[in-house]
């Protein structure tokens, strides 16, 4: 292993490997690294450009064994940048310390080390580049030595029961209500960015931790250490960026159902809200109120006057987003325009199909800065200039028909690159142009997003999840984790999306306590794809904006007398909240604290909050234990050491111990920290 010094950067050369290790941000290192071929100048995930620093870099000699059992010296070197330092064998196997404390070190089995464990002949390298047949990439596997006890979390979504991930095995791959952040935070004190947005896996074993990405030119992570999750959270959006301040307009009801068919529906549903007396702040409409997917614009048979709908709307202080989808139909008017560009995914083999959902499509290629600008293009054409204030971005993984990576092509490479980068770049499609000239951020809905994706004023939903309870044990799982991996904007469809009878008391239990959920989270959301379905279609075509069917209503009144009040009672609750979740948003912004937070991330001393994933905290004040089992009428709830006032009774009860409280359906457990 040859080290040198290079513009205030640790660089070191073995085997046609080139290794970089610099400062980048606050007590943090980036680990840079590729074989032969030289940098790809990809910064990905980090784009904010990070404060200077000077770090401390020395190259020097360590005690190694020989072959013949004599001891020699061999090159080694460190860089040291505030509290975390790295050392470099002469292997090229990484240690990370934090004061001085080993806190992750890179996995090698192999004959020669310096390493207690390292000197063995099972012939395993720390980093395995792999050629690709066929191709200049290679599959990367990095791995690194497993942490007993350690708790790892974060990483973005995934639809399981496990708040921790120590023991699972993550794909790192975007799929609907699946969203890949690689992003994960330590028990132990820091931080690890995976800062490729390559397909590939990783893996938080027992044995030995490992990140895959099936290919790549160049390895790239970030690594930072703090005593506190809210520091190694502030010093992960310093240099991932942060959302931008929540407009205080919007953090209200937004109301949306599947799907409302009509520009009258729409108004009908929001003058019998100003008749009841909610304000909603945004209403959506969804899929399939176009002519053709890719087509991009309202069905004038459904829609004939958009801007006067609007108008209307606006003028009830209700906001108006409407869906737009990646897919493009063969039918569709701008699919040939489009093809004959190359703004469509290629596929390297068969027919050029990416999509078959009610349509033989192709899906957008939104790296490809042209097709950015042609589709904004249209829909400000056919959405914006009408006065339509957002863009619910769905499908924007993007949802393919099979996920077959290999097969798909976009103008950066290979999908096996950089797929899961897709959701955002098609949200800065939207994003760009909307920000330009205006001091208020555009918010648009989207399925999927990764890292980074907070500053490009994307609310990330989690996707078309079932209408049970396990469903919704999941998604406050998903939840935090996401606002761990730096996503503060996040939400689900109240009751979960796929319902088949409305008028089920089960779920209709099911609805309350997801409702009460989501008056303490980012964005309270009604939605979903109510059953039975037999509300005839509005034509017999089988296109255009009256085809496809439509759900059940999905009002706050639409489910009996008894839950309206009970969610009338709650939407009071979200408005006397306003000023404190807006002084949440402006967390977000300013440190990149998450609303719904994990107990250890107010309590990170409690050894007993970094165990627990029933309840959470929304923000520093009010800890919520939502009621997730059917017919759950009471839980335990632990209380952190200090005061704790019931919301609901008003008793106040000390707290560092586990309380037992009563939950009849017109409650949900909730404590305001004294």
């Amino acid at each position: 292993m040859i080290f040198t010094n290079e513009k205030n950067a640790l660089i070191a050369r073995r085997g046609g490997e080139t290794l970089k290790i610099e400062g980048w941000g606050r007590n943090s290192l980036r680990v840079r690294a590729v074989m032969y071929d030289g940098w790809t100048g990809n910064d990905w995930a980090l784009t904010e450009t990070p404060e200077e620093t000077d770090c401390r870099i020395v190259i020097g000699e360590e005690d190694n064994w020989n072959g013949d059992g004599t001891i020699g010296k061999v090159p080694c070197a460190e860089i040291t940048n505030g509290r975390i330092r790295a050392t470099v064998n002469h292997a090229g196997v990484i240690s990370f310390y934090r004061d001085g404390a080993l806190i992750l070190r890179e996995y090698y089995r192999s004959y020669g080390g310096t390493l207690s464990r390292s000197s063995r002949c099972l012939k395993i390298v720390n980093r395995e580049w792999k050629g690709c047949i066929g191709g200049s990439e290679y599959q990367l596997t990095v791995k690194f030595d497993a942490n007993d006890g350690e708790k790892i979390f974060g990483m973005g979504q995934y639809q399981q029961p496990w708040l921790n991930l120590k023991g699972n095995l993550l794909e790192l791959a975007q799929r609907n209500s699946q969203i890949s952040v690689p992003f994960m935070v330590s028990s132990l004190g820091y931080g690890l960015l995976w800062n490729n947005p390559a397909v590939g896996h990783a893996a938080f074993a027992n044995n030995y931790t490992e990140w895959t990405a099936r290919s790549t030119r160049q390895m790239d992570y970030w690594i930072t250490a703090g005593d506190r999750p809210k520091e190694i959270l502030r010093q992960y959006t310093e240099v991932t960026g942060r959302a931008p301040m929540f407009p205080e307009n919007l953090m209200g009801l937004w109301q949306c159902k599947l799907r409302y068919r009509t520009q009258e529906e729409v108004l009908t549903v929001a003058r019998q809200y100003r008749k009841e007396g909610i304000q909603i702040d945004q209403i959506v409409i969804d899929f399939f109120h176009w002519t053709l997917q890719g087509d991009w614009k309202f069905d004038k048979t459904y829609w004939p006057d958009p801007k006067a709908m609007v108008e209307e709307l606006h003028s009830m202080g209700i906001r108006v987003i409407v869906s737009v989808w990646p897919s493009v139909d063969r039918k569709s008017e701008n699919f040939a325009p489009m093809m004959e560009r190359g703004l469509l995914i290629r596929t390297e083999r068969g027919a050029a199909q990416t999509y078959d959902y009610q349509g033989d499509c192709v899906e957008i290629d939104p790296f490809n800065p042209e097709t950015r600008k042609y589709i904004w293009e249209v829909c400000k054409k056919n959405y914006y200039d009408f006065g339509i204030d957002g863009f619910w971005l769905d499908n924007s993984e993007p949802d393919y028909g099979v996920y077959d990576y290999e097969n798909y092509r976009y103008c950066a490479g290979p999908a096996l690159s950089c797929s899961n980068m897709y959701p955002q770049m098609f949200s800065r499609a939207f994003f760009e142009p909307m920000k330009e000239g205006k001091e208020e951020a555009p918010v648009n809905l989207l399925r999927c997003g990764w890292a980074g994706s907070q500053k490009y004023g994307n609310v990330i939903w989690s996707g078309d999840v079932p209408s049970t309870f396990e469903a919704l044990q999941d998604q406050l799982q998903a939840g935090l984790n996401m606002g761990l991996a730096g996503i503060p904007w996040w939400t689900t469809d109240i009751g979960g999306f796929m319902t088949d009878d409305v008028n089920d008391p089960d779920f209709r239990q099911l609805l309350i306590r997801w409702y009460q959920f989501a008056v303490y989270s980012a964005v309270l959301r009604m939605h979903g794809d109510r059953g039975p379905y037999n509300i005839p279609p509005l034509d017999t075509r089988d296109w255009g904006g009256g085809y496809l069917h439509t759900g059940q209503p999905n009002e706050l009144w639409s489910y009996g007398e008894d839950n309206y009040r009970i969610m009338r009672k709650y939407y009071d609750i979200r408005i006397a909240m306003h000023d404190y979740i807006r002084d949440l948003y402006r967390e977000a912004h300013e440190n990149g604290s998450p609303l719904i937070r994990t107990m250890f991330y107010e309590f990170p001393e409690d050894e007993k909050c970094w165990t627990l994933q029933d309840q959470y905290m929304f923000g520093a004040k009010y800890l919520v234990a939502p009621i997730l089992h059917l017919n759950e009428f009471e839980r335990e709830v632990y209380l952190p050491a200090g005061q704790w006032r019931n919301v609901n009774s008003g008793e106040i009860t000390e707290g560092g111990k586990t309380v037992k409280v009563k939950a009849p359906i017109e409650e949900i457990p909730v404590f305001e920290k004294m």
